[in-house]
């Protein structure tokens, strides 16, 4: 029974038993005061016509005082009983009547479709991957609020119980390419359970948010399921691991010998302060800038004019010696001889996860966390200035902040910024909207776990699509792009429709790095692109497809 049912039951029933009340004391009343005895029925007319201001004073005058003020009191408590029928029956069902309506089932035609059981951030950027590639899809939410805002939001979605027969039958499973279950660990179990119920030989794949619990996902019959937390951790704990030696661990292969990687900017590093013409980058190490991150904003090309600091991480392509002399030059000087510590704050699936690989890269770390446990360091708030002080997060050289609350984490950047400004500071972020925020806050490297998460479900459901970067920054992809078939790269002027850069071509089993503006696509060429989510999503929206 929803919360409109129950107020009403619940006004029903004390209405009738004032007006019952009211008519029993009328009856009497009229007997003992006036002398002038009325049946009950009559004194529940005259209570009901006074509650519904649908006649007053049948029985009037009275002469008694004492009826007289039952009068007024029946008249007031009546005038207070439609007041609250207003708020209780009355607007509601005008909200009702003029609010959004969600549709309970699909439509009838969907066909080869994704269902996605419910959606998360991370669900988001798979949206935007199915959008993109022309893939449909359908959102079963269970929550009818949220079910709403989506709809409202111009989301394809249902308002269906993905745990039940019905909701799965709705969202027309049996017809679907694909099952995506996207709740906790117990909820998705449920899920998959059903839909092997209602549709056995449909894919499914489940997020799992603790990797001890994948076997029962498994057992539950998911076909594929997904750690992206695991991934993310390591996807961070690289950028320490990496920047403590001039080995080139975090490079893309595209061809033999041919790379892309990105690289941050350290702070003290030769290069911060300069724009990219007076770094002489092109010069000193024979690298190409494809794009560039400037706190938050990915930028490609970038503008020769362009000032690095140690918030900038450069896009590169090249072979694997001049990546290394890059490297160098981003390093420096007192961290590439220093390995130095890093203090990772929180303990979560991540946390751990960044620890580990840390230790097994034998980088010296302290674990820092709210609650007590034998692999934790020090007890203490990310916010507490003296707890990350205990944590000796003044002497470190570099931190991980794996904290699951994005406001929580800005907060903390800012105060371990303040103790300690030349600091590395490494941060995770849930939602890919606040990545940006972080930056200005003054991180030096932010990974979003939506971001991450996405990429992972979007790679093992689209079977042409082949995501190489799960957890960068930048999302490099091969693909066939049928619509540039027969056009040379400047006149499909990837760049600037875009903001994502072809980097290689795949063509007839050799991959070709050196790309011109006359270099023309041919039929069976396989492209290999690299920008952020968005700029690739656009390409594949734009010039993906044949005109």
């Amino acid at each position: 029974m929803d919360t409109w049912q129950r107020r009403t039951s619940q006004y029903v029933v004390v209405l009738v038993g004032v007006m019952f009340g009211y008519a029993a004391v009328y009856d009497a009343g009229m007997s003992a005061f006036e002398g002038s005895p009325v049946s009950f029925l009559h004194a529940l007319q005259v209570v009901v016509e006074t509650f519904t201001t649908t006649g007053f004073g049948s029985d009037a005058p009275w002469t008694t005082a004492e009826m007289n003020v039952l009068v007024i009191v029946m008249d007031l408590t009546g005038v207070v009983l439609i007041f609250l029928a207003l708020p209780v029956l009355v607007f509601p069902l005008f909200e009702e009547a003029i609010s959004t309506t969600v549709p309970t089932a699909a439509r009838e035609d969907l066909e080869n479709h994704v269902v996605v059981c419910t959606l998360t951030p991370r669900g988001e950027t798979l949206v935007d991957e199915l959008d993109s590639w022309g893939v449909e899809h359908l959102i079963l939410e269970p929550d009818r609020d949220r079910a709403k805002d989506r709809y409202e939001e111009g989301y394809d979605v249902i308002h269906a119980d993905p745990q039940s027969v019905d909701g799965l039958e709705a969202a027309r499973l049996s017809e679907a390419r694909c099952l995506v279950a996207d709740d906790s660990d117990p909820v998705n179990t449920s899920t998959i359970l059903t839909a092997k119920e209602v549709a056995e030989d449909v894919r499914t794949v489940s997020v799992v948010d603790d990797p001890a619990r994948e076997r029962y996902h498994r057992l539950a019959g998911a076909d594929d399921v997904l750690s992206p937390r695991a991934l993310l951790g390591e996807g961070l704990a690289s950028k320490v691991t990496t920047g403590i030696s001039t080995e080139l661990g975090e490079a893309i292969e595209i061809g033999e010998d041919f790379e892309v990687a990105e690289l941050p900017i350290q702070r003290n590093s030769d290069l911060v302060g300069r724009t990219i013409a007076e770094s002489g980058v092109r010069e000193r190490a024979g690298v190409n800038i494809v794009g560039a991150w400037f706190r938050g904003q990915f930028e490609s090309p970038p503008s020769p004019d362009a000032t690095l600091d140690n918030g900038t991480v450069l896009l590169v392509t090249g072979r694997e010696a001049q990546l290394e002399r890059l490297k160098e030059l981003t390093m420096s000087d007192v961290r590439r001889f220093r390995r130095g510590r890093t203090v990772v704050v929180g303990h979560g699936e991540v946390g751990t996860t960044v620890s580990g690989a840390l230790s097994a890269a034998g980088v010296s770390n302290t674990v820092m966390d709210l609650a007590d446990d034998p692999a934790v360091d020090v007890v203490g708030d990310a916010t507490d200035p003296d707890a990350l002080s205990r944590a000796g997060i003044e002497d470190a050289r570099s931190v991980i902040l794996a904290i699951p609350d994005d406001t929580l984490t800005e907060f903390a950047i800012l105060v371990i910024r303040d103790l300690n400004p030349g600091i590395e500071l490494i941060a995770r972020a849930e939602e890919t909207e606040n990545v940006q925020k972080m930056y200005r806050a003054g991180a030096d490297y932010v990974l979003s776990l939506a971001t991450v998460s996405g990429r992972m479900l979007a790679s093992t459901i689209l079977e042409d699509e082949e995501v190489i970067s799960l957890d960068k920054q930048v999302e490099v992809i091969r693909t066939h792009a049928p619509g540039l078939v027969g056009r040379t790269l400047g006149e499909a002027d990837v760049r600037a429709r875009t903001g994502c850069t072809v980097v290689g071509v795949e063509r007839d089993g050799a991959v070709i790095t050196d790309l011109g503006a006359d270099f023309r696509i041919r039929e069976g060429d396989e492209l290999v692109i690299a920008g952020t989510d968005e700029g690739t999503n656009r390409f594949m929206e734009t010039l993906a497809y044949t005109d």
